[in-house]
């Protein structure tokens, strides 16, 4: 049988930041979806130190899909040599390299070569699949790169925790069920979900945000607000992100998690944001600072996530409270 034509793409783009912080990028695959759209989340599996197996799910037109990589770091020069399984034509296998030469101090010339199987003529990547997909690749990180003297200032990770002295099913059966939310919390006002397969949700939320000094929709009343769900029930975990978050942020991700122990559970609410570098002004109000956005951030999202594990709370203890005084 002759053998399978394969295609092979390369293209090099400067970004102006140092070489390490953009391989750093590159190596720390669990923060992606913080810092690059199409990522939702990316799970590592296992890692010895130079390899290393990720699970990494994208939303790209309207769609969740799941990929798994093989990569082999190679911190000394900068390279990155990985293998994906194509979620696009299941069978095919994706290779290629990451390299990052440096270009003066505080420069660098960023390398993407990748190479796969000829798809079949109707494969929907269409023949340019893979040079789009490439470019796309570098543009994101490029984007993501040149914010790096300024990331400190624009990164925010906080978490909420509560006690719950209940079963750990009622509790993730409460943050499963999005579609109840809007009878049962005060800032959701209506909800919309879409399950195209088991554990894998796309929410829209109308929540309140206008009245937390979030941009909101042209009404200024509530708007809605989309966001990728996947849900593990046997580990106790929902991970989340909102596909196009009110400003001021531009990224925000996250995670429920049920930590069980002898008499009851903790539920945390984990969550990752990257604010915008517009001007604040037009989300928070004139005079607004960077230090404005992360407190106005901080509070509204965590006041959110109270009010929610305050209603798994009684959602899990009220079952519990009956039983006991029976």
């Amino acid at each position: 049988m002759p053998s399978q034509p394969v295609r092979s793409v390369r293209r090099t783009v400067r970004v102006a930041a140092p070489a390490h912080v953009v391989y750093g990028m590159l190596a720390d695959a669990p923060r992606w979806p913080v810092l690059l759209p199409s990522y939702v989340h990316v799970e590592r599996m296992d890692f010895d130190g130079a390899g290393e197996t990720l699970l990494a799910w994208e939303f790209q037109d309207g769609r969740v899909r799941s990929s798994r990589l093989r990569r082999t770091l190679r911190p000394q020069a900068h390279c990155v040599d990985f293998e994906q399984d194509d979620p696009a034509w299941p069978g095919d296998t994706v290779a290629g390299s990451w390299s990052v030469e440096p270009d003066g101090a505080e420069r660098s010339l960023v390398t993407l070569w990748q190479q796969t199987p000829n798809a079949p003529a109707n494969a929907p990547a269409g023949p340019d699949g893979l040079d789009a997909d490439t470019a796309g690749w570098l543009a994101r990180l490029r984007e993501a790169a040149e914010r790096w003297d300024r990331l400190d200032e624009l990164l925010l990770a906080f978490e909420e925790r509560m006690r719950v002295e209940g079963p750990a099913e009622l509790v993730y059966d409460f943050l499963y069920r999005v579609e109840d939310w809007p009878e049962l919390l005060p800032h959701v006002d209506g909800s919309s979900v879409r399950e195209d397969r088991p554990g894998t949700q796309v929410v829209v939320l109308d929540t309140a945000a206008a009245g937390a000094g979030f941009a909101a929709g042209p009404d200024d009343g509530a708007a809605g607000f989309e966001t990728v769900r996947l849900c593990f029930p046997h580990a106790g975990r929902i991970v989340f992100k909102e596909t196009a978050p009110p400003a001021p942020l531009t990224a925000h991700s996250g995670e429920w998690s049920l930590v069980p122990d002898e008499s009851g559970l903790t539920v945390v609410c984990a969550h990752r944001v990257l604010l915008g570098e517009e001007p604040l002004e037009a989300a928070l109000g004139a005079g607004a600072l960077p230090v404005d956005a992360r407190r106005q951030v901080r509070e509204r999202l965590g006041r959110e996530s109270r009010q929610t594990l305050r209603l798994a709370k009684w959602h899990a203890e009220s079952p519990v409270r009956r039983l006991r005084q029976g």
